[in-house]
């Protein structure tokens, strides 16, 4: 028998500011990190092929987020503020909690996230409002 494969509704996000959860901000539409990963190509003399190795970079995403409450806004703001060097202190990190139908719980957490622009978004009269994070940083960690 095949196992089941996760779905969305089997993944929290949760956005984590100064070392505490931000539990308003939990609309989350979508979610994607990918590790940043560079090939390197060098070729020898006598040798037919080149010989390739990798170098990690990093990682990047994005988010998108639903407007629920007042509290998204605070938080561009305080995005703004850190790159501003108004906030010069904040640390940001997103903890992504992957529960498989198996019962197995994997957590990834993106440690000290930097992010992009922040485009807010209302499509029409009857579209949910969205918030737009793109993202970077150096490491993270599968616990």
């Amino acid at each position: 028998m095949a196992e089941q494969r996760i779905k969305g509704q089997e993944v929290e996000v949760i956005i984590v500011e100064g070392g505490q959860p931000l539990n308003t901000i939990r609309d989350v539409r979508s979610f994607d990190i990918s590790a940043q990963l560079e090939i390197l190509s060098e070729g020898y003399l006598g040798e037919t092929t080149d010989r390739r190795d990798e170098i990690y970079r990093g990682f990047s995403g994005s988010m998108e987020l639903n407007f629920e409450n007042p509290d998204i806004l605070d938080f561009t703001r305080r995005i703004v503020d850190r790159a501003r060097r108004r906030e010069p202190g904040l640390v940001i990190n997103v903890k992504a909690t992957l529960q498989f139908p198996s019962g197995k719980r994997t957590r990834v957490l993106l440690k000290d996230v930097f992010f992009g622009e922040v485009p807010m978004s209302f499509g029409s009269r009857s579209d949910y409002g969205t918030v737009s994070l793109s993202f970077e940083g150096s490491d993270y960690s599968v616990l």
